[in-house]
């Protein structure tokens, strides 16, 4: 029996100045304990890629004292992930605390003779920069895994088997189903690549087990703290209970919970779940008012 965790590794930018000094990659301690010294060190920072991690090192970066400009080739940052609605609050915090937002334009190079000094927008605008932060996603290590059904990762069932019965895959790398969500998904998250080898374990032992834990994760960004728990794409309708920086927001599919992202209300993760794997149809009209307890909507 073999397991591949071989997880993902930071998705580079292959653009002219690629290689110059001072465009930094976030993956690994080591690396996020350089940026902290960066920092320390310089006046201007780019980041490109306004994802979870872009935006976490955008507000780092501000906190520490350094000016801030991220460039997204979206429309808003986390549009893909959140949404118009949730993306423009994220948005909106970021503006609050000082960072520029160069939203709807892409990378064309970066500029300098040894050490990065700009960086080239597709518009042809130029940044200055002192340093580069890129954060635009990863890319599973699928390499050692010639031979076995590759689809954005290795592709598992949801015992984590692979498609050869005796190799199992778990973590980044691993493309699973998730039968509670009824379709395959490659989540990015340590909280993933925590639970999943014990299943993968189980199976290699003869003991299957399902993989059905909802993906979850969290983000702390100024005075922003938010938990997301569930999976929902773009089109799904967005219900919020709250207001301002203090709401929870829930996605639905077909009257159903599919996702929910408490802001900055707390000790609500549970019952988020347990809407969720219960499938029932909600009032949303019920489930907007804070009035009204989430076991009850």
């Amino acid at each position: 029996k073999l397991a591949l965790t071989t997880g993902a590794r930071p998705r580079h930018l292959d653009i002219p100045g690629a290689d110059l000094s001072g465009v930094h990659y976030l993956r690994r301690l080591p690396e996020a304990e350089r940026l902290r010294e960066v920092f320390a060190e310089v006046g201007r920072i780019v980041v490109v890629g306004a994802g979870w991690i872009g935006l976490e090192v955008a507000a780092a970066a501000r906190e520490s004292g350094v000016d801030v400009t991220v460039v997204e080739a979206a429309e808003l940052p986390l549009l893909n992930v959140l949404g118009p609605r949730m993306a423009e609050v994220f948005a909106q915090v970021h503006r609050s605390h000082g960072v520029a937002l160069e939203l709807g334009v892409g990378v064309e190079s970066f500029v300098g003779t040894d050490r990065v000094a700009a960086v080239r927008l597709s518009d042809g605008r130029n940044l200055a920069a002192d340093a580069v932060v890129v954060g635009v996603g990863v890319v599973p290590n699928v390499e050692p895994a010639a031979g076995l059904t590759i689809d954005n990762g290795v592709l598992t069932d949801e015992h984590l088997r692979t498609s050869h019965p005796d190799v199992f895959a778990a973590g980044d790398v691993a493309n699973a189903f998730h039968p509670v969500l009824g379709r395959h998904i490659r989540v990015e998250h340590w909280a993933n690549a925590l639970n999943q080898p014990a299943v993968a374990a189980a199976g290699m032992l003869g003991n299957e087990a399902v993989y059905d834990r909802l993906p979850y994760f969290y983000t702390d960004q100024f005075d922003l703290g938010m938990e997301y728990v569930g999976y929902a794409d773009g089109g799904a309708e967005v219900v919020v209970r709250g207001s301002g920086l203090e709401f929870i927001a829930f996605w639905l599919r077909e009257g159903r919970v599919a996702a929910g992202m408490n802001v900055n209300v707390w000790d609500v993760v549970e019952p988020i779940r347990e809407l969720i794997l219960s499938g029932r149809e909600v009032d949303p009209s019920r489930l907007a008012d804070p009035e009204v307890s989430l076991d009850e909507v």
